[in-house]
């Protein structure tokens, strides 16, 4: 992962980690167990391929996620599917569509009194990807139709009814292994805010 997406990505956890303590000690709903909830996001990705020099760029899209608790526990099972676009991302603008599609373990604490509910969590997939870059310009992409994904990181939900919760920040590291012509393996960070329904 280059430097200044690891600084991102630090950056955005601390700030969830002081902003949790600060909004918990606000006066609210006594704590409940844990519910499953639907997640709808905007989400933005800052890629670094394809190989060769400074390629970073920025991909827009949205996503979808869903976490089922396991009984009365801190965990519950959670599933992620994303998919962003970039239009022009080399000389020859080259287009590329990712729809990943992610599941496993999401840790969820127990807040007391809290207007907030931070969560954490890693996921294993597949990637797809699409457009010229894979399909015209980079013809040795051979996985690009099923490639290995991994997703971790975590974010931060503020409760605003016992249904609702507003996602004010989500922010995950994006591991996907598309044949680039290089590595192999592209460092993805990806930024999310959405809203959430709890049933």
């Amino acid at each position: 992962m280059r430097p200044t997406i690891k600084r991102n990505f630090v950056l955005l956890l601390a700030i969830a980690a002081v902003a949790a303590p600060w909004a918990g000690a606000q006066d609210a709903a006594p704590s409940q167990a844990l519910r499953a909830e639907l997640a709808i996001d905007y989400s933005y990705m800052r890629s670094n391929e394809p190989p060769g020099g400074c390629t970073c760029f920025n991909l827009n899209g949205g996503s979808a996620s869903f976490a089922w608790p396991i009984g009365s526990s801190h965990f519950a099972l959670a599933g992620d599917v994303t998919i962003a676009h970039a239009g022009s991302i080399s000389s020859a603008g080259d287009s590329l569509t990712l729809s990943i599609f992610t599941a496993g373990a999401r840790y969820l604490p127990k807040m007391r009194r809290a207007r907030v509910q931070p969560f954490g969590e890693v996921l294993v997939g597949v990637v797809h990807s699409s457009g010229t870059l894979v399909q015209g310009g980079n013809s040795g992409a051979a996985n690009a139709g099923a490639a290995f994904a991994s997703n971790i990181g975590g974010g931060l939900d503020l409760n605003a009814s016992r249904r609702w919760a507003i996602r004010l920040i989500e922010a995950d590291y994006l591991l996907t292994t598309v044949d680039n012509g290089s590595n192999n393996h592209e460092n993805n960070l990806r930024i999310g805010a959405g809203v959430v329904v709890r049933f």
